[in-house]
């Protein structure tokens, strides 16, 4: 297994991009609730992955869904993910939801928001779940299927690191360079959203493959 999966949860976790909402809503909580939420956040984050790689082809089966037919519409659900990075939004947003809102409203009583909305929808969601599952029907023996769990760590501190860092980050990169680099992202995840619907089409009509 390549590097490919580590570069599209990368791409669509996006934990830049989610350190303005992060700083937003942690923006009254001492110093303890704020490392609480991180590990939290984070270990939520690698739950997630580690899950949706175990068990999210079996979901699949259960179900009767062929992987074509999901790779297809796991790749639109991608490709919808890329055009919110593209308008500088985190991928997994809802623009017509109130999770934000709801989050703001739960952190300024003094609620916990690690899990909803801060990694669930904002950091994972359906598009990364989709992706884990899509790469994990590639994982042919048990050493590839612990490396896509792995980069599920490597995900993990790395949303750890970036919410640490999250005041150094805002103040060097400014909400202009984040979008930047959100959009930047937005156009890797599109590209990888073509791939992954391709590769499903080619598998639901061979003939296209010739």
């Amino acid at each position: 297994m390549d590097f490919k999966p580590l570069v599209a949860l990368l791409v669509i976790v996006n934990p830049v991009g989610v350190v303005p909402f992060f700083i937003h809503f942690t923006q009254n909580f001492t110093r303890e609730q704020r490392r609480r939420t991180i590990v939290v956040s984070s270990f939520t984050a690698f739950v997630v992955i580690a899950l949706s790689a175990l068990f999210g082809m079996k979901i699949i089966e259960f179900f009767g869904i062929s992987l074509a037919s999901f790779q297809v519409g796991g790749g639109m659900l991608l490709l919808t993910s890329a055009l919110n990075m593209l308008n500088a939004q985190p991928a997994e947003a809802k623009p017509a939801s109130h999770e934000l809102e709801d989050g703001a409203a739960k952190a300024a009583m003094g609620a916990s928001i690690a899990v909803v909305p801060l990694t669930i929808p904002l950091l994972t969601g359906p598009a990364t779940m989709s992706t884990v599952v899509i790469y994990a029907e590639k994982a042919k023996t048990f050493l590839q299927l612990s490396t896509l769990v792995g980069y599920g760590v490597v995900v993990a501190l790395a949303t750890a690191l970036c919410f640490a860092m999250a005041q150094p980050i805002a103040r060097v990169l400014g909400k202009t360079g984040i979008n930047v680099m959100t959009r930047l992202m937005g156009l890797i995840l599109a590209a990888l959203a073509v791939e992954v619907m391709s590769d499903g089409l080619v598998k639901l009509f061979p003939i296209l493959g010739k």
